[in-house]
């Protein structure tokens, strides 16, 4: 195959005709490289890269997303480098583009986007079939996922990532238009930052009619959940971090985990 494939940087990748040697830097990239089929491939992984868990304990860590080994990285001579142009330090992607002969830099907004990060990587790595399959589970999905919530009222909810300072998520984050995608609009509707700090007593933020409480990146307890419940004075539902923020593969999955707590909730 020659056609070209375009990442978020711009860059120009081709099919890669070799046997790849993979280094990921993103936990749900990582995911994806195995459900691509390419585990054999993977030579190098960061500790946050943990599923499919047994199939990673013997690929070796290089750092964590921000911080990672690039002498580590250099010894293990890798191919192709896969990045994200928000979860990385960029001058350090920079500097491991000096030796690593193709990095490929992703930076998915919307759920949709996943559509084509499965052709980019499924092309670069020659694994155009598998990704076609990721394709057809991801349109059956989100079909399903439709189905099983338009009947339901749209809610306005808050989705705390972090506190001291409390931060929350933008509508220009992925995070956010996949909880859209089952009915759940995030508050505030308009922001200069993609991750802004808000205020409890906000107007907009009282507006609220559902708090979702993620398991990361923050581990929020059960104190704070008493805590946020007396400050919001609304319901509180815990939702699976990994679900509605990891990307690729996890997004199929992520739909139908979706439909059930959005259902469960009403």
């Amino acid at each position: 195959m020659s056609h070209t494939l375009i990442d978020a940087l711009g860059a120009q990748h081709y099919a890669y005709a070799d046997t790849p040697r993979i280094v990921s830097l993103v936990p749900s990239l990582t995911e994806l490289i195995c459900d691509l089929e390419l585990i054999e491939n993977l030579i190098g992984r960061t500790g946050f890269c943990i599923h499919p868990r047994e199939t990673l304990r013997a690929i070796p860590k290089i750092g964590g997303t921000k911080d990672v080994n690039i002498t580590r990285v250099r010894k293990l001579a890798p191919t192709h480098l896969i990045a994200d142009m928000d979860e990385n330090n960029r001058e350090q992607v920079k500097e491991m583009m000096r030796f690593v002969p193709h990095v490929v830099v992703v930076n998915p907004r919307r759920l949709a986007d996943n559509l084509a990060l499965y052709s980019l990587l499924g092309g670069i790595f020659c694994r155009d079939d598998v990704a076609a399959k990721l394709v057809e589970q991801f349109h059956q999905t989100r079909r399903t996922l439709t189905s099983r919530t338009s009947s339901l009222p749209r809610e306005k909810v808050l989705y705390p990532i972090w506190r001291e300072p409390w931060m929350t998520v933008s509508r220009d984050t992925y995070i956010s238009d996949m909880l859209a995608a089952a009915g759940w609009d995030t508050l505030p509707a308009n922001s200069a930052t993609r991750f802004p700090v808000f205020e409890w007593h906000n107007n907009e933020i009282t507006n609220v009619e559902r708090v979702l409480l993620p398991s990361e990146p923050f581990v929020f307890t059960d104190q704070d959940v008493d805590e946020i419940t007396a400050l919001s004075n609304k319901s509180v539902t815990r939702i699976d971090g990994e679900m509605v923020s990891w990307y690729g593969s996890r997004a199929i999955l992520a739909m139908n985990y979706l439909a059930e707590l959005r259902q469960a909730t009403n």
